[in-house]
């Protein structure tokens, strides 16, 4: 599986992006997908996860209510809404493939997109 991420760029604080991480090469479905990041400086962590079926979803704490992972597997794709966007989600954004939702062992990652947000 290879995967595209796609979406960042450059946002005033308040402003919302959609990120897309699109799957191609083997059968997408069956790969629960998590997106991460990682900002200047900072340890990549956890964004949000979504089950293969879309039945399950999980987030970061800090990031409840602001952040939505859904996904459409007919399209291959899964997607990060980002809304009321602050200058510390600056990020470079990731998104991987597990087989397993639960304690996730990442088999594939997608290259990265820049999101910036600007003060």
């Amino acid at each position: 599986v290879q995967l595209q991420a796609s979406g960042g760029g450059l946002v005033q604080a308040g402003g919302s992006l959609r990120l897309s991480c699109a799957a191609s090469g083997r059968t997408f479905s069956p790969y629960s997908m998590d997106w991460f990041r990682r900002a200047p400086g900072k340890e990549r962590e956890f964004v949000a996860a979504i089950r293969w079926s879309g039945s399950s979803t999980d987030y970061a704490d800090s990031l409840k209510g602001r952040i939505t992972i859904f996904r459409n597997n007919a399209k291959n794709t899964v997607y990060l809404q980002t809304n009321n966007l602050k200058p510390e989600d600056t990020a470079v954004y990731y998104c991987a493939a597990s087989k397993t939702y639960v304690n996730p062992n990442y088999d594939y990652w997608g290259q990265g997109t820049l999101v910036t947000v600007s003060s």
